[in-house]
């Protein structure tokens, strides 16, 4: 019994298991088919969109070709002529015939003129059965529009070819009149019948304009008053139509979607799309039927869901069958990896030991790099005192020579005053001024060269720089016989950047080219300033014998140096300073001399480079 009743419920789990497997597939196939319609539709809503854009530039570019046509022919002075009171028979036949010519040119179904009194008095169709001439279009709206406003428009079916079209009309010099040009777009329903395609363009009020569908025109969308159809009727726009709605029926799901019901075929579903036509207030409107592409998606989801659900199924069934093997191996599997899980933390123990003293070495490491920076920032400040010995020398030469004027102007003063010249003793008290301050510039060059980096970057004018420069070394270079060759900048050049600290690169660029041209024959030295754009470049060249091509690229290391006394520490502080300043410092060399060019950034003076202007020019005369 108690096998009988096992059974019973293995049938009953299987028979269960069958049941949902089935509703699954049921489920999943309704599921995939109505994915697959909503695909279909966002691809046919695509392409419709496209053809939507094609249909509204083609209807456009046909309108266009005529839009100007009346402007043309309204400057015609021959037309104006034609609507004058009495004109000649001859002039009239000629203006006939030209209208004729130029509407078989262009492609327009009829071209005439109207009289300021309603009345056409020329028309291209004049030697037809159905001529316009002598015809009173007084009551068109594109009449009376033109005549109002200069020009006037109108869709309406003709009242005596009884064809419909589009009137463009043009208002002639001092309202003598209006041109009109008819078009009608015979040609293109014509297209949209041989390419099958549904389309049809109403106006501002729903009605059916133009359309592939013959039996469409003069039809609505919307339902139309009673007073509409009365005006309508009165200004003869679409004749006796009855304006009757168009057979096409909202679909409830999706506003774009609709069933169209025709009397040569029953009622289809289709996706109406439309859009505006620039330049009128008509819309265009596609019909896409969308029965046969939906039919065919839906066919290819219920098939695609139907095989998807019986894969999964059968991947369901491998997989229960693979969880009893996989029980086995994952025992197996605890096992080894008890085994393997022993050995990792015996590794891992290892590894940290390892880790720890790697740590230890790179504490170690980072100790040293910033001893190693430290003692490279001293041996730096040990390059710019050890480079203040010459400085001095030149500030001691320089001082001297005010010092020794001061004291000359001191004694005269005491001898003026006792003979009571007062106005030159006051010369000379400003005299001794002009020296103590120019002492003073002196050593606060002599400080700022000795300080550390101050980390400014501030507008400098180049001229002080250059300036305060040539103090210190022209001392110097006058003593050896050397030239130096300075154009003074612009005054109102400057750059960007700290101000002693550049001093400081020209000072060493330039007493490392008299060091370069000592003892050559007709020594020169020459500091060239270009501007170019937002960049400013000093060049300080020489004739010396020039730096060896082996080490050029070693110059600006530092410790590097071809003098037998130096550290090699000058060049590389330079270009240290000079990059902190926003700018870059190179060189090229030769047998004819080195030449070492620094850029610099363009910036604006500073406020009072007027007043350091006439302060430097001050220290110039003294």
């Amino acid at each position: 019994m108690i096998t009988a009743a096992v059974l019973s419920a293995k049938d009953f789990r299987r028979t269960l298991a069958l049941m949902v497997g089935l509703a699954a597939l049921v489920l999943a196939g309704w599921l995939g088919g109505r994915v697959a319609e909503r695909w279909a539709l966002a691809d046919l809503r695509r392409s419709a969109t496209s053809a939507l854009g094609l249909q509204v530039a083609a209807l456009r570019a046909e309108m266009q070709t005529q839009s100007a046509l009346p402007l043309a022919l309204a400057a015609d002075p021959e037309i104006e002529r034609v609507v004058a009171p009495g004109p000649d028979p001859a002039l009239v036949d000629g203006v006939n015939g030209r209208l004729a010519q130029i509407a078989a040119a262009t492609g327009a179904a009829v071209i005439y003129v109207i009289g300021a009194d309603g009345v056409t008095v020329a028309a291209s169709n004049a030697t037809a059965e159905k001529s316009f001439i002598g015809r009173d279009y007084g009551f068109r709206p594109y009449f009376r529009e033109s005549m109002a406003t200069g020009s006037g428009s109108q869709f309406a079916l003709g009242t005596v070819s009884g064809r419909p079209g589009f009137y463009l009309a043009r208002r002639l010099p001092r309202s003598a009149g209006v041109v009109v040009v008819k078009i009608e777009f015979d040609a293109i329903e014509s297209a949209w019948r041989a390419s099958r395609e549904s389309v049809f363009v109403t106006d501002a009020r729903g009605i059916v304009l133009v359309a592939s569908e013959p039996g469409w025109r003069f039809k609505a969308l919307r339902s139309i008053d009673e007073a509409e159809r009365k005006r309508i009727r009165e200004a003869l726009e679409f004749g006796q139509a009855p304006l009757s709605p168009l057979p096409i029926h909202a679909v409830a799901e999706a506003g774009d979607l609709v069933r169209v019901g025709g009397t040569a075929r029953p009622a289809w579903p289709a996706l109406m799309l439309d859009a505006p036509i620039p330049g009128t207030e008509w819309r265009l409107h596609t019909l896409t039927p969308i029965a046969a592409a939906v039919q065919r998606e839906r066919a290819q989801g219920y098939v695609i869901a139907l095989l998807t659900t019986g894969l999964a199924w059968a991947g369901l069934a491998t997989l229960m069958g693979r969880r009893r093997r996989m029980r086995i191996r994952l025992a197996e599997a605890a096992a080894r990896r008890e085994e393997l899980e022993s050995r990792v933390a015996e590794r891992t123990h290892a590894l940290s030991e390892a880790n720890q003293q790697l740590l230890a070495e790179i504490e170690e490491r980072r100790r040293a790099e910033a001893e190693r920076e430290r003692l490279g920032r001293e041996l730096a400040q040990a390059g710019r005192l050890a480079a203040l010995g010459q400085f001095a020398a030149s500030m001691a030469h320089e001082i001297n020579q005010p010092l020794a004027a001061i004291r000359s102007y001191a004694d005269n003063t005491a001898i003026l005053v006792r003979r009571g010249r007062i106005e030159d003793a006051a010369e000379n008290v400003s005299a001794i001024g002009r020296l103590t301050e120019r002492i003073g510039t002196l050593t606060r060059q002599l400080k700022g060269f000795a300080r550390r980096a101050s980390g400014r970057r501030e507008p400098v004018r180049l001229a002080d720089i250059i300036h305060g420069s040539l103090e210190v070394v022209s001392w110097r270079a006058a003593q050896a016989g050397i030239t130096l060759d300075v154009p003074p900048p612009a005054p109102d050049l400057a750059v960007l950047g700290d101000g002693p600290r550049l001093e400081q690169v020209v000072v060493n660029l330039l007493q490392n080219a008299l060091d370069a041209v000592t003892g050559r024959p007709d020594p020169w030295i020459a500091v060239r300033i270009e501007e170019a754009g937002e960049r400013v470049a000093v060049e300080v060249a020489d004739n010396g014998p020039g730096i060896p091509e082996a080490v050029r690229a070693q110059v600006f290391d530092p410790f590097f140096t071809t003098k037998s006394e130096g550290l090699g520490l000058g060049l590389a502080i330079c270009r240290g300073i000079v990059e902190e300043c926003g700018g870059t410092l190179g060189l090229r060399s030769g047998a004819d001399g080195t030449t070492f060019r620094m850029e610099l950034t363009r910036a604006l003076a500073p406020p009072d480079a007027a007043q350091d202007s006439r302060t430097a020019g001050s220290l110039e005369a003294t």
